[in-house]
């Protein structure tokens, strides 16, 4: 048995349970000569040696063997290692393990605060330590680790997911209509594909025989199509992509909406302003939503938050953008709504979403320049 004093995202008592494996109680604790801050870039604390600072945390003591190993696991993964503290609780002064960073791995940023980080991330970290305890003793943790951004954008989009859409048609779903029987992950890396053998319930009541089904997990991402509507311009991208060119098609630069992945702590229209800045130096101000939508369910997991962007687009706008380190190179085309439609239509535009905007630009298109 052995006693723990957690800083930080460990003091969010879901979190904690998630990487235990069960509930634990815990005690107010206090650390002298350290203090928190913000991980630079990252959704977690450093603690760090801070003459005369106190930090509060939380003791939390009798953690078996079995306790101490998932911890390990969870915390190894970050390259975290324990030391000897000694923490003060309403019983005394205590000694206890912590853990703590390697020295010079990230950059200290602002004073820790654990409520924001409870507000901007702490449902999708649980729901993220949720998928990586499922790999304890399955794969090592500096694999599961090296994948953490992946997955913390994974776990943003299954507490968006659980905001679910109406249900005024289609099946009102009870608990036990869907059971899994096992669960696979063949391949993960910067994407996953995760296997299950279940049930679900049909349409006459009953549970289906067992089926396994395979699909591409990814986090969500947003589009958005930048409007002028004094000039009746859109702006499109133009790179370089790897699907069309591994199914074999002749032309793989494609023509689209912007476009980006959702990572944890921001909202879709944060995302869909950072992208459009990123791929294209604009700047946006209002955006319209136009649609949220599964673009391939049977397959996929991708959820697409779908935005058009009012903006002023001179010839001028046009230009090479993108993220050397995300090695983009991406191309920013100025052009008429009619010339936009004629490439929706010969099938030069070859992908939904913008397919789906310039539908959607096409029925609102006169009320929005008036």
């Amino acid at each position: 048995m052995a006693d723990f004093f957690f800083f930080g995202t460990l003091c969010h008592a879901p979190l904690l349970a998630e990487v235990l494996g069960r509930k634990a109680k815990s005690q107010p604790a206090q650390l002298a000569d350290y203090a928190g801050f913000w991980a630079e870039g990252r959704a977690f604390p450093l603690l760090l040696a801070h003459p005369g600072a106190v930090t509060d945390g939380v003791l939390v003591t009798a953690l078996t063997p079995h306790d101490i190993e998932r911890l390990d696991f969870y915390q190894g993964g970050f390259a975290r290692a324990t030391q000897e503290v000694t923490v003060s609780t309403a019983r005394g002064p205590l000694k206890a393990r912590a853990y703590f960073a390697p020295p010079g791995q990230w950059q200290p940023g602002a004073p820790w605060a654990l409520a924001d980080w409870q507000s901007r991330f702490g449902p999708a970290v649980v729901a993220t330590a949720r998928e990586i305890m499922a790999q304890f003793k399955v794969r090592p943790a500096q694999t599961v680790m090296a994948r953490y951004g992946q997955l913390l954008g994974r776990g943003a989009a299954r507490v968006r997911a659980a905001d679910t859409a109406p249900a005024t048609l289609r099946r009102i779903p009870a608990k036990g209509d869907v059971q899994a029987v096992s669960r696979a992950e063949p391949y993960a890396r910067f994407f996953s594909l995760e296997e299950q053998d279940l049930r679900f319930r049909r349409f006459d009541g009953e549970m289906s025989d067992p089926v396994n089904r395979a699909a591409f997990v990814s986090g969500d991402a947003v589009t958005v199509l930048p409007y002028d509507p004094r000039q009746d311009r859109v702006m499109l991208i133009e790179q370089f992509r790897f699907g069309p060119h591994v199914r074999g098609d002749a032309n793989p630069w494609q023509l689209e909406a912007i476009a980006g992945r959702i990572v944890a702590g921001e909202t879709p229209e944060d995302c869909a302003r950072r992208e459009a800045q990123e791929e294209a130096g604009l700047t946006l101000d209002r955006l319209l939503p136009i649609a949220g939508y599964y673009p391939s369910p049977g397959a996929m997991t991708e959820y697409l938050y779908c935005f058009l962007a009012l903006v002023d687009l001179p010839d001028s706008a046009e230009g090479t953008f993108g993220l050397a380190t995300e090695a983009e190179d991406i191309r920013a085309h100025v052009l008429s709504f009619d010339r936009f439609m004629q490439l929706c239509s010969s099938g030069e535009i070859g992908n939904g979403p913008a397919l789906l905007s310039g539908l959607w630009l096409a029925r609102e298109r006169a009320a929005l320049r008036g």
